[in-house]
């Protein structure tokens, strides 16, 4: 469920301008039409359901936040503006045309773009040099997956994450939560209206070691 912003956002290091956006929109309605089912949707995520995302982070303690499907960079930018200078930014992608405009299009050192599957998180998280993600963000449309896929993937998050981390997506309908429930001892979703259409927010938490034990 990758999207493209309503309006150009300027980050660290981004080149911008009118022809940034424009940009954007060509590389977002190409591979559109080219993979449907790994994008979900061609109508842009609204700025009011990224900052509702993003507000969910304690930024001030994040020092690895993971993204599944950065595409072209609709929440990229807005987690950069808000990361801490010490922190990473790991975007994963299937998409090598997203992958190679990521990195052309935004100059950042807190941000490391690869090409893979979210099915590998754990490995790209050690080759980037972290032992645990304190966040991961995703736009994966989890009902196009193949069969497994969704499963497994969620299954890894939560692995990769450290106790007290979350697992935030946003979807089109609540697909995703019967793979959570199984292997997160909190899940929650809300809806947000002033989106087209009007998108699902899921929290996924892992709880603290000590709460579990309990």
């Amino acid at each position: 469920m990758a999207s493209i912003p309503v309006k150009k956002t300027k980050g660290k290091g981004e080149k911008g301008g009118v022809r940034s956006f424009f940009s954007q929109w060509r590389m977002f309605f190409r591979q559109f039409v080219k993979h449907p089912g790994m994008i979900g949707s061609v109508i842009p995520s609204s700025a009011t359901l990224v900052d509702r995302m993003l507000d969910q982070v304690d930024w001030r303690n994040t020092r690895l936040f993971v993204e599944y499907g950065p595409g072209v960079g609709t929440f990229t930018r807005p987690i950069l503006d808000r990361l801490p200078a010490d922190a990473t930014l790991l975007a994963i992608d299937l998409n090598l045309d997203f992958v190679a405009y990521l990195e052309a299009e935004i100059d950042d050192p807190r941000l490391r773009v690869v090409h893979g599957s979210a099915a590998d998180v754990r490995r790209f998280i050690k080759e980037a040099g972290h032992y645990q993600a304190d966040y991961v963000l995703s736009g994966i449309p989890f009902s196009t997956l193949p069969d497994g896929v969704g499963a497994a993937i969620c299954a890894e998050t939560r692995t990769a994450l450290r106790s007290g981390g979350a697992f935030l997506i946003y979807q089109y309908s609540r697909y995703v939560c019967r793979m959570l429930t199984p292997v997160f001892e909190e899940v929650s979703d809300s809806l947000e209206w002033r989106n087209i259409p009007p998108c699902r927010m899921i929290r996924a938490v892992k709880q603290e070691a000590m709460a579990q034990a309990a």
